[in-house]
């Protein structure tokens, strides 16, 4: 599914192919690095840019193309008003990690602003509204309100709006935050990376990376070697530190309108659930004189522990209709994020690196004021900023430490892991081959020997893979939505063909030559 940002590139001409420029084909052969940075979305861009103005030789290393994931696919908010994300860090760590958290954000965002100012990137100062539609959603404006006041936030207290078409009981309201286009930003930060002297290679997986020195990111098309390493791939996948079991996949589906009257300003989002995420943006493809298109994102649950995504679609669709009368359905597409056990974004040094391999991860579905400030630390530290002259905030959560709970939600997602894996297997056993071709954009598991497979059917070609995640050997769940298959243990995704989308998995899905009979 086409998100409505890629879509807009296109129609504006500034679309992968004709407008960005960049390095093709395999690494260069011998040459060495001081940094390669492996993702090209809003951290591994907002890093590999610091860095290259520092004077570093940098090389970003990108799967797919840039902004595929995340970044390119995102609701476009820049705010440090996350819903109820301050008070959820307030209840497990003291008040100055929420403030560092509060100035790291602030600082990505200014960092994103700035840039956007210097390279012509449309931007709008909204007001950002974490609002409730209930009394129980109150309560939680007024402890949202409680801890982004603590943090020095010049938040106020909404109790109504007039003129809004959905129900709001209430918010906290935080000015001067910002709304854009995820993807036309990262497009113009490769674009100033390339410009400036930096490599950028797309198509580009990393397959292994051995914290040598120099490191080795090994490749299909050959080995990169560099002083230090940078993972920005939203889930590490790299082993080390075990990141994939102190994260939770999260997805989240996002919706664009035609709508004959538009809600007032403000990037809304609800605290209550399910989740409604709210604002408009420009249409671009409807030229200048165009209404705003309206967005409304939200129903995000764990990565394949969804019965359908499709019915989590249809229900924003519908509650669209409800609201928005009329509204003319433009675009579909979905998003995915980490969630860190901690909720503070794991950013450093990876354990076992030999401190040659940086992070960043668990941004919770607000990566890009975090994504960028995970550029600005990351940038620092590998530059060697004396850590008496690094941001106080850099400090503070570079020396936070485990809390009870913390350790607590780590063990809850554990456990469900650990339930995921019975179920798929079990549920997979029930469910002997052979099975009948699925209809159009369904799939199915069927096992063959005690082994999964994955039958589907996507733009009338039946395909089977063995439906075994090859990250950890989670079955695989079929994304009625996406038609993707879908790991419920650690978030990784493939198309129905078995090619890796993304997560912690790096290899493809063995494909089957014929549809799996019975043994």
């Amino acid at each position: 599914m086409t998100s409505l940002w890629a879509a807009q590139a296109v129609a504006d001409e500034l679309g992968p192919e004709p407008a960005l420029p960049r390095s093709e084909g395999a690494p260069p052969p011998g040459d060495r690095f001081d940094v390669a940075v492996v993702g090209a979305g809003i951290t591994g861009l907002s890093t590999a840019l610091l860095l290259r103005r520092a004077g570093a030789n940098v090389i970003v290393l990108e799967a797919d193309h840039v902004a595929a994931l995340a970044t390119g696919g995102n609701t476009g908010k820049v705010s440090v008003l996350q819903s109820a994300m301050l008070q959820r860090i307030r209840a497990a760590h003291p008040a100055r990690v929420v403030r560092a958290y509060a100035d790291a954000n602030l600082d990505g965002l200014r960092w994103i602003a700035e840039f956007a100012a210097q390279h012509g990137v449309p931007v709008s100062e909204e007001t950002a509204y974490s609002y409730a539609v209930s009394d129980e959603g109150l309560r939680t404006v007024d402890r949202e309100f409680e801890a982004a006041a603590e943090a020095g936030l010049p938040v106020e207290r909404v109790d109504g709006m007039p003129h809004l078409p959905f129900p709001f009981a209430g918010a906290v309201a935080l000015p001067r935050q910002l709304g854009l286009d995820p993807y036309a930003l990262a497009l113009s930060m490769a674009r100033a990376f390339v410009a400036e002297g930096g490599v950028l290679l797309e198509g580009m997986r990393v397959e292994h990376v051995d914290a040598s020195k120099p490191v080795q990111l090994r490749t299909p098309h050959g080995t990169v070697r560099a002083d230090a390493a940078v993972i920005a791939t939203g889930a590490p996948t790299m082993t080390r530190g075990l990141y994939f079991a102190k994260t939770r996949p999260l997805r989240s589906h996002l919706t664009s309108y035609r709508v004959a009257e538009a809600p007032p300003p403000g990037l809304f989002i609800s605290v209550d659930d399910p989740t409604r995420s709210i604002r408009t943006t420009p249409d671009v493809a409807g030229g200048v004189d165009a209404a705003p298109l309206l967005l409304v994102g939200g129903n995000g649950h764990p990565v394949g522990r969804a019965p359908s995504t499709e019915a989590r679609v249809r229900d924003l669709i519908s509650w669209t209709g409800r609201h928005f009368p009329g509204a003319e359905l433009t675009h579909r597409w979905a998003a995915q994020d980490y969630q860190s056990a901690n909720l503070v974004p794991f950013v450093g040094r990876m354990p076992r690196g030999f401190g040659r391999v940086w992070l960043a991860t668990g941004y919770a579905k607000w990566g890009l004021a975090n994504g960028a400030a995970a550029g600005i630390r990351i940038s620092e530290e590998i530059l060697g900023v004396p850590w008496g002259e690094r941001r106080p905030w850099i400090r503070v959560l570079g020396t936070r430490t485990t809390m009870p709970s913390d350790l607590g939600r780590g063990a809850v997602e554990g456990a469900h892991v650990a339930s995921w894996i019975a179920v798929g297997w079990g549920g997979a056993a029930l469910h002997p081959a052979p099975a009948e071709a699925p209809a159009e954009g369904q799939g199915v598991v069927v096992s063959r020997a005690g082994v999964p497979y994955g039958i589907s059917t996507v733009d009338g070609r039946t395909c089977a893979v063995r439906a075994v995640c090859t990250h950890l050997g989670g079955v695989l769940r079929w994304n009625d939505a996406e038609t993707s298959w879908d790991c419920p243990l650690h978030g990784s995704r493939f198309e129905a063909s078995g090619r890796r989308i993304e997560g912690p998995a790096v290899r493809d899905l063995p494909q089957e030559p014929r549809v799996p009979e019975a043994s």
